[in-house]
């Protein structure tokens, strides 16, 4: 599962239209994150790159690194991708899956959000991950975030 998650960001990355326009985007973000019974805080970094397929939709590859603010807990790194609508003329809404790696594991995650333009270059977002633990609880993450695109 690892390796068809990378690849399927690195065939997004390189085998899409050459009339596809797109947007490179960089992000932080904090929220929290909730298993078996117990919530804490996180932070993390995010980005990627959105390819434009026509006026309303976009697929893109996704990169992160949250960390849960509790003491011993490791970075929840992940590799995926999200595909999705554009709303109106500054909103984004999309469907994000992929791969993330933490305690010397992986585990797939899937999740949803909602990026808002603010200017032509700052963003802001609200969004759910939920990664699905093959060992323990799966951990639902539920945050928020601002970026700039380049």
């Amino acid at each position: 599962m690892t390796r068809f998650a990378i690849a399927l960001a690195l065939v997004a990355a390189t085998h899409t239209p050459a009339y596809a326009s797109g947007e490179g985007r960089a992000e932080a973000r904090a929220g929290i994150a909730s298993a078996g019974g117990t919530s804490e805080t996180f932070a993390g970094i995010g980005g990627g790159y959105d390819f434009d397929l026509g006026d309303r939709v976009f697929v893109g590859v996704d990169l992160g690194a949250d960390k849960v603010l509790a003491r011993d807990t490791d970075v929840f790194v992940s590799v995926g991708g999200r595909v999705g609508a554009k709303v109106g003329d500054k909103g984004r809404i999309y469907a994000s899956g992929g791969m993330g790696f933490c305690c010397g594991g992986s585990d797939p995650y899937i999740g949803a959000g909602y990026q808002h333009r603010l200017n032509p270059k700052v963003y802001g977002k609200i969004e759910y991950r939920k990664a699905l633990s093959g060992f323990g609880p799966n951990v639902d993450f539920v945050g928020i975030g601002l970026g700039v695109t380049f």
